[in-house]
C-alpha cells in the first residue's frame, strides 16, 4: 500500500469520526450484552463493564403487597448506565419508586467462558430503609480486586415488601414476604444470565450486611431459595426468628389505623399513593414500642419455619458460611457524643443500659459482673461492650454454634479495625462495608484511607473474594472446641473464642430477635 492510499484510507476514517457526536462515539464503544429478556447497554469505567439498573422485575405498583413478576422480554436495547430508583421509604434516598426491582453489575468482561465468581450483596437498613445506590457500594474496587462479578440488588421494604396482609384477604397471601420474594426473583435472574456477563451461576456468593445479613439468614431456609446461592457472608446481620403471624397482624393493624384505613377497604388501602403509605411507617409497634416494624413472617407459604429456630436449617447445611460482626457495634447507633453517654456514670450506667438489651437479665447483675472481670474498665465502655454483647452480637452467636453443631462448614470472623476519621466510634456497625467493597474514602466511610486501613480493607476483600472463589476460609473452621475466630484489624490474626466470657455471660438466658 502506498504512502498516499494509507493517508487517503485515515482521513476517510478522520472525516467519519468526525461525523459523529462525542455521544454516538461513546455509545459505540458503550457494552451491549444480552439477556434472556432482551439486550442491555452499559458503560465501560476504569477497565471494568458496568451495569447500573437492570431491571429483573416488572413495576410493583400494580401488584402492591402480591409476589412480583419476573421482567418481560423487550425488543431493542434498554440503557443500563444509570441506577435506577430506590424502594419507597423514610430515609432520603435520590430517588423512590414502587418501580424498584433493578439490580447493579460490574464485571471485568462478559465472556461467558470465563465463569467468574459471582458476588451478589443484599443492603441493610433493617428491612425498612436502605439501597445500594450508596457510594459505600460500589462494586468497582471489589470486582477489580477479585476478578470477580460484582452484583448489588434493591427490593420492596417495610410496608411494601413486609405488610402481613394474608390474614385478612387471600389475594395477599405473599405479603409478609413481599421483599424477600422480591430477592429470591433477583437471584433467579442471576441464575439465568449472570454468565452472559461472565460469571459462574454454579457460584453464586451471597453476601449482606445487618438487614441484609437477616434476610440471608431467612432464605437460608426458605425453599423456594434453595439451590440459588452456593455460599453466604452475614455481616452484623442475624435473623434467629421471623415474625410470628398474630404479632405480624398486630403491627398491620397498628399501620392501618395510622394510616386511617379501615379494616377490609383494600381498595383504598391499593389506591393511596405510595408517599402516604410512606407517612404510615411513624406507627407506634405494640409490640416493641418504636417505630412499627416490618421483616420477614412465618407464613407457613414461602417461610415454613424459623430461620435459625430450633436449629440450623437443614436445606442450607451443605452451604459454607462466614458469620461476622463489628467489636464495638452499638457505637453506630449510641451516639458517644450525646446525652446517653455524655452524662454517663456509675450510678445511672444500669438504667441506661437496659433499653438497650435484648436479653432480660438484670442490668445491676450484668454491670456488677463487668466492673469485676475488667476493674480498669470505664462506665462508657463497659456501656459499650454490654449493649454490643447484649442486643447486637448474640443472634449471631446462636447461628454460628446451631450450624457448628449440625456439622455444617461455618466461619467466624470479628472487625477490630477502629474508624480513624472518628476514633470515638471505635470499631461500629457499617465499618465493614467499606473495608469489605475497598470504598474506603466514599462518602459516609469512616475509615480513613490510610495504610492500616488499606490493610484491613485487602484482609477482608482478599477473604470474601477466596471464599466466594472456594467456599473455604483461610482460617480454621468455628467448631465447639476452639471457635477460632478471625480478626479482622490492620494486623488481622486468628484467635479462639475472643469474647468466650461476655458469650458465657449472655448465654444464660434467650436470645429474643427483634419483631418475632
Amino acid at each position: 500500500m502506498s504512502g498516499a492510499d494509507r493517508r487517503s484510507i485515515i482521513a476517510g476514517g478522520v472525516t467519519l469520526l468526525a461525523g459523529l457526536s462525542a455521544p454516538a462515539m461513546a455509545r459505540r464503544a458503550d457494552p451491549l450484552v444480552d439477556t434472556r429478556a432482551g439486550r442491555v447497554r452499559g458503560r465501560r469505567e476504569g477497565g471494568l463493564l458496568v451495569f447500573r439498573g437492570v431491571r429483573y422485575g416488572e413495576d410493583t405498583a400494580s401488584r402492591r403487597f402480591r409476589a412480583p413478576e419476573p421482567v418481560r422480554p423487550w425488543t431493542g436495547v434498554a440503557d443500563a448506565t444509570a441506577f435506577a430508583p430506590s424502594c419507597p421509604q423514610r430515609a432520603r434516598q435520590v430517588a423512590m419508586s414502587e418501580d424498584c426491582l433493578f439490580l447493579n453489575i460490574w464485571t471485568p468482561g462478559a465472556d461467558s467462558r470465563a465463569k467468574r465468581p459471582v458476588m451478589v450483596y443484599i443492603h441493610g437498613g433493617a428491612y425498612s430503609n436502605g439501597s445500594v445506590v450508596d457510594p459505600l457500594t460500589d462494586g468497582a474496587r471489589l470486582a477489580t480486586h477479585g476478578d470477580v462479578v460484582v452484583v448489588t440488588v434493591n427490593h420492596r421494604l417495610n410496608a411494601f415488601g413486609y405488610l402481613y396482609l394474608a390474614r385478612k384477604d387471600a389475594r395477599f397471601a405473599d405479603s409478609g414476604n413481599a421483599g424477600q420474594l422480591d430477592l429470591i426473583l433477583a437471584l433467579r435472574w442471576v441464575r439465568d444470565n449472570i454468565a452472559a456477563f461472565g460469571g459462574d451461576p454454579a457460584n453464586v456468593l451471597l453476601f449482606g450486611q445487618s438487614g441484609g445479613g437477616a434476610k440471608i439468614a431467612t432464605m437460608m431456609a426458605t425453599p423456594a431459595a434453595d439451590g440459588l446461592f452456593h455460599r453466604a457472608i452475614t455481616m452484623s446481620g442475624q435473623q434467629v426468628t421471623a415474625s410470628g403471624p398474630i404479632n405480624a397482624t398486630r403491627r398491620t393493624d397498628a399501620y392501618l389505623a395510622n394510616l386511617g384505613v379501615a379494616d377490609g377497604d383494600w381498595d383504598r388501602l391499593l389506591a393511596m399513593p405510595w408517599q402516604r403509605l410512606v407517612e404510615g411507617l411513624t406507627a407506634e409497634d405494640p409490640i416493641l414500642g418504636g417505630g412499627v416494624y416490618f421483616g420477614p413472617v412465618l407464613d407457613m407459604r414461602s417461610l415454613t419455619r424459623h430461620p435459625f429456630w430450633p436449629d440450623a436449617p437443614p436445606q442450607a447445611h451443605r452451604i459454607p458460611m462466614m458469620l461476622g460482626n463489628t467489636h464495638d457495634e452499638t457505637r453506630a447507633f449510641i451516639d458517644p457524643k450525646g446525652p446517653v453517654v455524655a452524662t454517663l456514670d456509675w450510678r445511672n450506667l444500669a438504667a441506661r443500659i437496659a433499653p438497650e438489651l435484648r436479653m432480660d437479665l438484670s442490668p445491676e447483675w450484668i454491670v456488677a459482673q463487668y466492673r469485676a472481670q475488667f476493674p480498669d474498665w470505664s462506665a462508657e465502655r463497659i456501656f459499650y461492650a454490654a449493649t454490643t454483647a447484649g442486643r447486637s452480637w448474640p443472634g449471631q452467636v446462636i447461628e454460628a454454634e446451631a450450624r457448628a453443631r449440625s456439622g455444617a462448614p461455618t466461619w467466624v470472623y470479628q472487625v477490630d479495625f477502629t474508624s480513624r476519621t472518628n476514633p470515638e466510634r471505635g470499631a461500629p456497625h457499617t465499618i465493614d462495608i467499606p473495608l469489605s467493597f475497598g470504598t474506603l474514602g466514599a462518602e459516609g466511610s469512616i475509615t480513613g484511607t490510610d495504610g492500616d486501613a488499606q490493610a484491613a480493607s485487602r484482609a477482608m476483600m482478599d477473604a470474601f473474594v477466596g471464599f466466594a472463589r472456594t467456599g473455604r476460609a483461610a482460617w480454621p473452621p468455628y467448631d465447639l472446641d476452639r471457635r477460632a475466630t478471625m480478626i479482622f484489624d490492620a494486623q488481622s490474626m486468628v484467635q479462639n473464642d475472643p469474647r468466650g466470657w461476655e458469650r458465657v455471660l449472655f448465654a444464660r438466658v434467650p436470645y429474643v430477635q427483634p419483631g418475632s
